[in-house]
């Protein structure tokens, strides 16, 4: 099934360059929390700050990647994906070279002000512009199994990164991953072929992008608000996908922003502990998306798998919060199967509505959306999990937050019946405004 993909040039370099840089960004999440707890509130299973620290970094970088990942998108429709896709690459190895260095405290907070600053051009762009990529190589009817291959590659990396940091020692954990983080940079360099300009190019009112001579004006190619208003009115199916990404990714955002300190302060979960429950939802997701979603995406269609998808976030949030036991949440890590249907499969629905030339702005539009949702997010669910897992809390209910976010969910579950697929759209544009200025 997999071989089939390989075939189209450059997605095999595509998905090794993924795996490589999320094998190395997943490899210290299950270190980060002890290491940033040691650090600012060493010998303590609850800290307030920590959690304000890492509520704070998840707003900043939202509010980045809300401003740089549209317009990241919009440019690699005129440059290329492979130029636009150099640069946040690169300076993702920056934070992990300096917990690879040092884990005090100083070394903390320079990780944390790095890795903001780096998340907002890394943690957008590179899945909106390995998606628009992956939309540029495969034509229109693989394409719902193709992006689950991607998301399925990076669960994989997720899977042995996790692993990994589960056989290191803290300080080779991250030696490791600002090692394989270089190495994915050098190895999309050297192999990752850029797309031909023409496959991504349309014509805008008749005349070529690419006529021999002509040169884009890439300030006109920078989006506009009226650019992403034009797109989200282009189609019901868009706005629709819109507001499920919306609120599934609030509801997602918000359990990540809580739940592994909810772990920590509810069961005393470690560093291995928290390695295997993600472990578990890495290797039910990998294999739910390399192996099953191709064939489920052919039998019964993107819409139907998005809705098992966002039925199964529900599901398992509303699980994590109201754990009895340490045993629940390896229970609920097993919805992972079905919860990594989401977001290929809105991938798949926004790549349909518009045209060949308009992929990178489509995705960067939906990771726009994306990153807004994060910056609100950890707004709310910061302040309520301080306060739930404080001796403050106004009543004994430690998985408040996490319930909240899967409320959110739950509205995301609720839309994704409203949302309906429209036919796709092959080469006409989605709005109608003049996005670039051809000289000659």
């Amino acid at each position: 099934m997999v071989g089939k993909y390989l075939e189209y040039e450059g997605l095999g370099h595509l998905f090794v360059s993924v795996f490589l840089y999320y094998f190395a960004s997943f490899m210290v999440i299950p270190v980060i929390t002890d290491v940033t707890m040691a650090a600012v509130c060493p010998g303590r299973d609850e800290c307030s700050a920590v959690i304000y620290l890492t509520g704070l970094q998840q707003v900043m970088t939202g509010m980045g990647t809300l401003v740089v990942t549209p317009v990241v998108g919009k440019l690699s429709d005129e440059m290329g994906r492979k130029a636009l896709l150099t640069f946040p690459m690169t300076i993702a190895v920056l934070p992990l070279a300096v917990l690879a260095y040092g884990r005090s405290k100083p070394f903390v907070y320079c990780y944390f002000v790095l890795k903001t600053l780096t998340a907002m051009a890394c943690d957008g762009s590179i899945q909106c512009l390995s998606t628009t990529y992956l939309a540029d190589c495969v034509p229109v009817g693989v394409r719902t199994s193709a992006f689950g291959l991607l998301s399925g590659t990076s669960l994989c990396a997720f899977v042995f990164g996790t692993l990994t940091a589960k056989l290191l020692s803290v300080p080779a954990a991250f030696m490791a991953a600002s090692t394989i983080a270089g190495l994915a940079v050098a190895y999309m360099v050297v192999f990752l072929p850029e797309r031909e300009r023409g496959e991504f190019y349309g014509k805008v009112e008749g005349v070529s992008r690419r006529e021999r001579g002509g040169q884009v004006s890439v300030w006109r190619s920078l989006p506009s608000v009226s650019d992403f208003t034009c797109l989200l009115s282009s189609s019901s199916t868009f706005s629709n996908a819109s507001v499920v990404t919306f609120f599934s990714t609030l509801g997602e955002t918000g359990l990540q922003a809580s739940l592994l300190y909810y772990l920590k302060a509810r069961f005393h979960f470690d560093k291995n502990q928290f390695a295997d429950i993600l472990l578990i939802c890495g290797i039910a997701g990998a294999t739910s998306q390399m192996l099953f979603m191709p064939i489920l995406a052919t039998a019964v269609g993107e819409e139907k798998l998005l809705r098992v998808g966002l039925f199964a976030c529900c599901a398992h949030t509303f699980l994590y919060c109201i754990a009895w036991s340490s045993a629940v949440p390896y229970i609920a890590s097993m919805f992972a199967f079905f919860t990594v249907f989401t977001t290929p499969c809105i991938g798949s629905i926004v790549s349909k509505q518009v045209g060949a030339d308009e992929q990178g702005k489509a995705q960067g539009c939906i990771s726009g959306i994306r990153s807004f949702a994060s910056v609100l997010s950890p707004l709310a669910m910061t302040p309520l999990t301080a306060l739930f897992l404080s001796e403050r809390a106004p009543f004994p209910f430690p998985g408040f937050s996490i319930m909240c976010a899967g409320f959110a969910s739950l509205i995301a579950f609720g839309q994704s019946f409203v949302m309906r697929a429209a036919p796709p759209i092959s080469t006409l544009k989605a709005s109608s405004s003049n996005y670039v200025q051809v000289k000659h």
